[in-house]
């Protein structure tokens, strides 16, 4: 199974990650820690995303899908992955594509997690006062909500419009969320 999870930050993508794979036993692909374990490691790769965030830059789009295309070399990955935190925009969401395409390997599902952005800003709340980050305040998620809302949510509509889109009501407890996702990805590989 080739998964994509889609949401907004504090919908639960991470968390609902990790617990897919333990289920599907298939590899979560994040693009955070494969950015970091590339950099810490001193890859090719590695050593050109450090030197531009040294700069103070994002790395670009096309550093990032060599990371994912690399990553995607591996054997763990050839029974399915999940995708978490890419692609963040329409033109990366095509990139994505083609470079899955050209490994073999193309989404099956997109997942889009569903949270009322009250919600959210409750859910960053808490676990910014849980890991003690002063950074997540109301009024920088509130910002990033909007930022999604313009850049990522036309992602969802990408999915959709290629028939793989599934839509989940991502709120209640963390299992009732991952029973609603694996009820969808069942009905994905049934229907």
């Amino acid at each position: 199974m080739r998964i994509v999870l889609l949401g907004a930050p504090g919908s639960g993508k991470g968390t609902q990650a990790a617990l897919l794979k333990d289920h599907y036993s298939i590899p979560h692909i994040s693009t955070g820690v494969l950015l970091r374990e590339a950099v810490a490691n001193e890859t090719a790769l590695g050593k050109q995303a450090k030197a531009i965030m040294d700069r103070g830059e994002l790395v670009p789009d096309d550093v990032m899908l060599d990371l994912i295309r690399e990553r995607l070399g591996q054997e763990d990955v050839r029974a399915g992955y999940i995708l978490d935190g890419y692609p963040r925009n329409l033109a990366q969401a095509e990139a994505l594509d083609a470079v899955l395409g050209d490994v073999g390997l193309p989404v099956q599902e997109a997942v889009l997690i569903e949270v009322d952005e009250d919600q959210v800003v409750e859910r960053i709340a808490k676990r910014a006062m849980e890991e003690g980050r002063s950074d997540d305040t109301e009024e920088v998620v509130r910002k990033r909500m909007r930022v999604y809302e313009e850049q990522t949510a036309p992602v969802a509509g990408h999915y959709a419009d290629l028939g793989l889109l599934t839509r989940v009501f991502g709120e209640g407890t963390i299992e009732e969320v991952l029973e609603r996702i694996k009820g969808a990805l069942q009905q994905g590989v049934d229907g």
